[in-house]
């Protein structure tokens, strides 16, 4: 009982010093790959970097105390920090407070989502998840996690599109006008680094070592170099005039926004009073104010798109002032050889101290020390918003750690239990949401080094949280250099192994209709993002339509006898049939979807063989049936007889048959008709159904071909 409650404490039987060398060298080796890794994926998600150490700091401990799996390697993952992205992204700006609250929000939900099915022992749900629908939503996202880093691997900044790809247009637009060189050389040396040792020895912790060579790189050419200025040292008319229309259109936001919460509170107030007058003039305002804000943003775009495309030369002044001219330097000064522009995001510009960058971009001053315990705050609104989004993130994060738990349990001889591995990762992400983590999962790239290292236990996690820790306590001045573009180059390596094109490949040789769901999955994907939902609710439609248009319409097959002396299905092997005797095989529950498909087939085959004297059912394809299916059978067997045709059964399954004797049908079919095989059903059936006929060779007992 303990166990079951408390997994961690097997994990002693039998333990000793050289077991706990093994977890603590597996540990250290996962932290020297995750801290890095996870500063990247919490970029991909929105937040700033640091959030990704928040993540790694409780679930890594409380996914392997809680889990089944003693190696996998639970935390910040790409494809869970891309959901995180989109699910956020219509409620609050990437980065602002708002946004963070919002992350530790859905973290909550889906760590509650998943301990309820956990807990309810519904593990099996994340069946409605199919292969083919998840293969061709991870390729989808792969290819969308790698391009959403473009932008910070060029050094440039746009504003994201209501689709993906129109987004990536205005990224290779903004690169052709202009790329950062040094950002783009720190981020393929980064990539270069990884890939090669990982070609070269892949127990080297590659991500580590290519982030401390950058970063070293970064603080020793000054990669980072940024001024305050003021307005009036800008010498472009142009600009100032775009900055301060900019300013305007975002003060013009704010004010909107305000206006639209105070109606807002009307209109609820206006339906609790049943006041339908009062109401209606506050939707009317309502739509009125939305349509003020969408104009005031379209012009904080352009403004913005506008200052992000100038390009200054810095001019020193004495005591220090830089100027910043656009285009060519006045006559006699000197600039100081370096391309600067003017950083721009959703708020207001500060014009007594705009900031100018001069370099790239680096992830900065990392909040020193453990994040404050303190439970989310709720807001109904926003939690049925984000319900949906904890759904799915719970359903594919949970299958993507019991497929990586299920990989390594096969290597290792491990039991798994679904039901505690989603106990394990609900009570890592609740309680990881006390300490502001964002939705996290089980890693395939970090379980794989936690097993190459030697993992024996969950212990080895205990130790990476660990490690985690003392890098926040101590080693946040050492992050500060790191390039944005390092962290795009560390996601872009990781996604690469998501991408599996022979996946589409295997599904379809399956079954067409996989192969079918795979690519339409794939392309639905692609073609909503950023808003992943509905590629996965596609996908998750059709894979539905599919199994129950199969439920509706099973293979329903007339046998032969082939050459190997088997029954076999006469139009797939080309064999006649009998006139007399009919052998239908029904592969398929019988039930209440497909229960006049039935009667359907043997009316048609009524109908085709005249001279038709017996149908043998093989039923023991018939694994379940309801009462629609057996009023279905009742009728039809009665149906048949009235038109002189016997029906007989074959192979009726136990749980069939208990059906047939509760309803009393065994009694109208008559236990003389009901046969324990269809070669014995044949021998009894077979001399009655052929008395007087004038078949000489019967396709039941010869081989016969249809040519």
């Amino acid at each position: 009982m303990l166990t079951r409650i408390f997994p961690f404490l097997a994990w002693f039987r039998g333990y000793g010093a050289e077991k706990f060398k093994l977890d603590t060298v597996a540990g250290v080796t996962v932290a020297l790959v995750l801290i890095p890794q996870s500063m990247a994926y919490a970029q991909l998600a929105g937040l700033p970097p640091y959030y990704g150490l928040y993540a790694s700091f409780l679930p890594p401990m409380l996914a392997s105390l809680f889990g089944s799996s003693r190696q996998l390697a639970t935390g910040p993952v790409a494809v869970v920090s891309l959901m995180t992205a989109a699910s956020l992204e219509p409620l609050a700006t990437a980065g602002s407070e708002g946004y963070i609250a919002y992350a530790v929000l859905l973290a909550l939900l889906v760590g509650v989502f998943q301990l309820s099915l956990g807990v309810l022992r519904l593990g099996l749900v994340v069946n409605f998840l199919s292969h083919p629908v998840v293969n061709g939503f991870t390729n989808a996202a792969a290819i969308i996690i790698a391009t959403s880093q473009l932008s910070k691997m060029f050094g440039v900044s746009v504003d994201s599109a209501e689709h993906h790809y129109e987004t990536i247009v205005r990224v290779v637009q903004a690169a052709v006008h202009y790329t950062h060189w040094p950002t783009l050389a720190l981020g393929a040396l980064a990539f270069a680094i990884m890939f090669f040792l990982r070609r070269l020895n892949p127990r080297i912790p590659n991500v580590l070592v290519a982030v401390a060579v950058t970063t070293c790189i970064s603080w020793a050419v000054g990669f980072q170099h940024d001024a305050q200025v003021p307005l009036d040292a800008v010498r472009s008319p142009e600009a100032r005039q775009a900055v301060e229309t900019f300013n305007a259109a975002t003060a013009r936001i704010a004010e909107l926004s305000a206006q639209r919460t105070g109606l807002s509170a009307a209109l609820d107030q206006a339906r609790q009073a049943r006041d339908f007058d009062a109401a209606n003039d506050a939707e009317h305002d309502i739509i009125k104010v939305n349509h003020d804000i969408a104009v005031a943003r379209n012009a904080a775009h352009e403004q913005r798109e506008a200052l992000r495309a100038m390009l200054f030369a810095g001019v020193p002044e004495p005591g220090g002032l830089l100027l910043f001219p656009r285009g060519e330097v006045p006559p006699g000064a000197q600039d100081d050889g370096r391309t600067w522009r003017l950083k721009v995001g959703n708020k207001l510009l500060d014009v007594t101290a705009l900031t100018a960058m001069g370099g790239g971009a680096v992830v900065g001053a990392i909040p020193k020390g453990l994040p404050a315990f303190a439970v989310p705050s709720f807001d109904l609104n926003v939690v049925l918003h984000l319900l949906s989004y904890a759904a799915i993130i719970s359903l594919l994060g949970f299958m993507e750690a019991i497929s990586i738990a299920k990989a390594m349990a096969a290597k290792t001889g491990q039991r798994l239990d679904p039901n505690q591995e989603l106990i394990g990762q609900g009570l890592a992400n609740i309680l990881g949401a006390l300490t502001r983590s964002y939705p996290t999962s089980g890693s395939f790239s970090r379980s794989a080094v936690n097993l190459q290292a030697g993992a024996v236990t969950g212990l080895s996690s205990v130790v990476t949280s660990v490690m985690v820790v003392i890098a926040l306590l101590f080693l946040t001045p050492l992050l500060y250099h790191l390039p944005q573009s390092v962290l795009a180059a560390v996601i872009m390596m990781a996604v690469i192994g998501l991408i599996n094109a022979s996946g589409f490949v295997h599904a379809w040789k399956a079954q067409r209709y996989d192969g079918i769901i795979s690519v339409v999955s794939f392309v639905a994907t692609l073609a909503f993002a950023p808003h992943l939902d509905k590629g996965i609710m596609v996908g998750v439609v059709l894979s539905l339509g599919v199994f129950l248009y199969k439920s509706m319409r099973p293979r329903v097959r007339s046998l032969a006898l082939a050459e190997d002396s088997a029954l076999r299905c006469a139009r797939e092997y080309s064999l006649m049939e009998c006139d007399y005797v009919d052998v239908v095989r029904f592969d398929g529950p019988l039930f209440f979807a497909n229960a006049s498909f039935l009667e359907d087939q043997i009316t048609e085959r009524m109908l085709r063989k005249k001279s038709l004297r017996h149908i043998v059912l093989v039923a023991s394809g018939i694994n379940d049936m309801d009462a629609s299916g057996e009023e279905s059978l009742s009728l039809l067997i009665s149906r048949c007889r009235q038109a002189g045709v016997d029906v007989s059964l074959s192979g009726v399954n136990e749980s069939v048959m208990e059906v047939l004797r509760r309803t009393h049908l065994l009694e109208k079919i008559g236990q003389d008709h009901i046969f324990a095989s269809t070669e014995g059903a044949l021998r009894a059936v077979h001399q009655g159904a052929h008395a007087q006929a004038d078949e000489k060779r019967c396709p039941l007992t010869t081989v016969c071909y249809n040519i």
